[in-house]
């Protein structure tokens, strides 16, 4: 069974799944901020009729005070009339009736003071107003009337009703901007002048951004794109403008899920490389341990066939037979010495990596198929570098063993060395079929095999040794037939 297949199968699932939820979370999401956004809208459109009604409703109410006001004016006026006629009347004018209509005044504060000023009379006016104050806003309003034959001094003003009215006027507009414009508003707003540059009020919305007018002028412009500004004509103030958007809990609520999804792949980002150490740690220990232990038992019979060795050397066996007997044996020692420096760090120390290229290339050319060619190309100096030999012979059989079975045991295996700039390049290319781009990443992961039995740790293994334990880099070259391994050695 092919392991790294299966990863990358699952892998492919968990992927599509994720995608699944993500889109899934992404449209509920977004389908629930649009039901809110509809609902909100409609809000906002009834809040806004409620404005442009309300304002109206107050151009009405503000008509009407004046044409009450008006006819107050007119009252004091007739007032101020009558006791001109008390003090001047014409020969033969009855003044009964005039004297009845002053009498009847129940609306117009009137003050009438004696030749000392002396207060002779109060109408409408309270005990407890300060006189002096009443005077001289009366005097200011309206010239006194005196009467010089009794040096008599009336003064009087508008109406109380029409100075209620205005109160109540100026009431009516500032409930009209506090209540219907602010505190029904679950919305950013700001009301602006005619000019539309000052604001006059502003409810959910940075001070900041209204002090300065430069960020004022783009936060007005994205609401008027938001929503047309509703215009409304006040008492008093002119006409002026209500820009509003939409409700900052709409505005979180539409980017929340993204934010969510970030903190969650972050998380699971973060989980993941945590305990990917955890396990490729463990699973290093594993490795580590069989390693060691494969040594460990590989020791005893190769000690056991050294002394057999030795016994048929005493025989007289045939010394050739004896000379393959004790290279094997070499070999086996060899093989031992790798495995238990699995799990520490080598020792690297200078060595001719055209010897140690020469001496693998040679042990191995006997011991594979006889119809693959083993060639060698190197230059006949020593290159220097600072290496395991047998880490590193260890990486080359690796790459001969794959090739050999790439090319079903036939073809060309090419070795090379040369020195290059950045260090010591070494390749092993065969005639095989190749590798296929797409797949050239992938080699190197442990569980990766196109074989129907096999681990999948050779390559996995030979990056390990010349990347981690060596600081070099191991890659596929391209080339034009066939696959091509470079080493690079620093």
């Amino acid at each position: 069974m092919n392991v790294y297949s299966n990863k990358q199968r699952w892998k492919r699932v968990l992927l599509v799944a994720a995608a699944v939820i993500v889109v899934a979370t992404l449209w509920y999401s977004n389908d629930i901020a649009q039901r809110i956004r509809v609902e909100e809208q409609t809000k906002v459109r009834l809040w806004s009729e409620a404005i442009v009604q309300r304002a109206a409703l107050v151009g009405y109410t503000q008509q009407l005070f004046e044409e009450l006001g008006a006819e107050e004016r007119h009252k004091a006026d007739r007032l101020a009339d009558a006791y001109r006629l008390i003090n001047n009347p014409p020969r033969g004018m009855d003044l009964t009736f005039i004297t009845d209509y002053l009498w009847s005044n129940k609306t117009i504060p009137v003050l009438i003071f004696d030749e000392s000023d002396e207060l002779l009379y109060r109408v409408n006016v309270d005990r407890g107003v300060d006189l002096d104050s009443l005077k001289s806003a009366m005097r200011a309003a309206n010239a006194p009337i005196v009467f010089n034959d009794v040096g008599h001094t009336i003064y009087w003003s508008e109406s109380l009703r029409f100075s209620e009215l205005k109160d109540v006027m100026q009431d009516l507009i500032d409930s009209f901007i506090s209540e219907t414009v602010l505190n029904s508003a679950s919305v950013p707003v700001v009301m602006t002048d005619s000019t539309r540059t000052a604001v006059v009020h502003f409810q959910r919305v940075d001070s900041a951004a209204v002090a300065d007018p430069a960020r004022l002028e783009v936060l007005l412009a994205d609401m008027a794109s938001a929503n047309d500004p509703i215009a409304v004509d006040l008492p008093g103030e002119g006409r002026q403008y209500i820009y509003f958007a939409d409700s900052i809990v709409l505005t979180q609520l539409r980017y929340y899920p993204l934010v969510q999804l970030v903190l969650i792949a972050v998380f699971a980002l973060v989980s993941y490389l945590i305990f990917s150490s955890f396990r490729r740690a463990e699973q290093d220990q594993v490795w580590v341990g069989m390693a060691k232990e494969t040594a460990h038992q590989l020791g005893t019979p190769l000690s056991s066939l050294m002394a057999w060795v030795g016994l048929l050397e005493a025989e007289g066996v045939r010394t050739d037979y004896l000379g393959e007997m004790n290279r094997d044996i070499v070999r086996l020692n060899t093989v031992v010495d790798r495995f238990s420096k699995i799990g520490s760090k080598p020792i690297l120390k200078e060595h001719d990596v055209v010897a140690v290229v020469r001496d693998t290339a040679e042990y191995m050319q006997p011991r594979v198929s006889k119809n693959v060619e083993m060639v060698f190309d190197a230059p006949a100096a020593s290159i220097e570098s600072a290496l395991s030999p047998p880490l590193f012979s260890w990486v080359l059989e690796n790459l001969i063993r794959n090739a050999v079975d790439a090319m079903d045991g036939e073809g060309t295996i090419t070795l090379a060395v040369l020195q290059a700039e950045s260090g010591v390049l070494v390749t092993v290319s065969d005639t095989g079929p190749g590798i296929p781009k797409s797949k050239r990443k992938e080699i190197f992961q442990p569980g990766y095999t196109t074989k129907a039995r096999g681990w999948g740790l050779g390559l996995s293994l030979c990056k390990r040794i010349i990347e981690e334990y060596h600081g070099g880099r191991i890659e596929v070259g391209d080339s034009v037939s066939g696959t091509s391994f470079m080493l690079s050695l620093m």
